[in-house]
């Protein structure tokens, strides 16, 4: 019998300025339909959640070490899962870095203790043989999170050499500061819109609140989140911050990647890389709000045929035509093999 886990990360910020509404309700309407859907046992759940106490808070660290443990404990054949609902951003790469994107696209746990596009890379690098790790990234920016993944379907790898965007905003929602909503009649009322999106100056006034510094600016953030989490930050964003620099007795070496990866990944993103991503509040039943991703995957579930097998790459593409339907802008994306791409989402 195939093994399952599940890491289910919903970050909501209460009371700060990027505050999101949705982002827990999608944690817990996951959980449901891993539990009532695909067979998944709630002792084999992990949830990491930042509006109760009696879960564990999703600080940058506290994601790392849920992730490794999900992936180092797995055995060959397991089926894992990782949903994460939030805000995401992107930094802008070195120049030296081979990333196809040309951006380190991040989520933001609730600490600001970024974890990037390589931190993923890492953990799939760590998969057992034959085992799959399913992502699915509610967060704006959240095309090409795996980094270097094949991408199946979006356009967060091509659309920057094609039409030259070089961009660190999100271009949906594009001028709507992190907290701000706008009003739109999409999906199947009227609905608050607020864009999951940490542009930079946002990102870094929420670091100022943090770490109590006030010299930061889009120059130094991988350096003040380094500085202010010291072993707890990203090593990945040490490694790309100190590449090739002797830091504490250590050459670059300390930070490279492990070896090629030997199991299955799959992401699905909410959106493409240099986009934005819904959280939606409904007027009339706020206590509902949701990301329109995570609500668009459970809808399209709930609506199968008994028996019916949905590939990656078809509920993505459904994924896609149904929120264009419903008025959204975003489009969802697919990164893993081709292989991969045709098996069924979760089994």
């Amino acid at each position: 019998m195939v093994g399952k886990a599940a890491v289910l990360i919903g970050c909501n910020y209460p009371g700060t300025k990027a505050e999101l509404k949705g982002c827990v309700n999608d944690v817990h309407r996951m959980r449901r339909c891993l539990t009532d859907h695909f067979g998944f046992t709630e002792s084999n759940i992990t949830i990491l959640i930042d509006t109760d106490d009696s879960y564990t808070l999703p600080t940058g660290v506290n994601i790392r070490r849920a992730i490794n443990r999900l992936v180092r404990s797995a055995s060959p054949g397991d089926e894992l899962f990782l949903h994460f609902s939030g805000h995401g951003a992107r930094l802008p790469a070195e120049p030296e870095e081979n990333d196809n994107t040309g951006y380190h696209e991040c989520i933001v746990p609730c600490d600001m203790n970024l974890i990037i596009d390589e931190d993923f890379r890492h953990f799939v690098n760590k998969l057992a043989d034959g085992c799959r790790l399913t992502i699915v990234a509610d967060s704006c920016n959240s095309g090409g999170l795996i980094e270097n993944a094949k991408e199946q379907i979006g356009e967060s790898t091509t659309k920057r050499k094609d039409e030259g965007n070089d961009s660190t905003e999100p271009q949906a929602f594009v001028d709507v500061p992190a907290g701000v909503e706008l009003h739109s009649r999409a999906g199947d009322g009227d609905i608050h819109l607020t864009g999951r999106a940490l542009p930079i100056p946002s990102l870094v006034e929420l670091l100022k609140e943090s770490t109590g510094k006030e010299d930061i600016h889009e120059g130094n953030i991988r350096s003040t989140i380094i500085d202010a989490f010291g072993d707890s930050a990203s090593p990945r964003l040490a490694k790309s911050h100190y590449r090739g620099i002797d830091v504490n007795g250590k050459d670059e070496s300390t930070f490279l990647a492990p070896a090629a990866p030997s199991g299955r990944s799959v992401l699905i993103s909410a959106c493409q890389s240099d986009q934005n991503a819904a959280d939606a509040k409904p007027v009339v039943k706020p206590e509902g709000a949701y990301g329109a991703l995570s609500n668009t995957i459970q809808s399209i579930l709930a609506d199968q045929a008994k028996g019916e097998v949905l590939s990656n790459r078809k509920l993505v593409l459904m994924a896609r035509e149904k929120l264009a339907k419903q008025g959204f802008t975003q489009r969802p994306g697919l990164y893993c093999t081709d292989e991969v791409a045709e098996e069924p989402f979760l089994v």
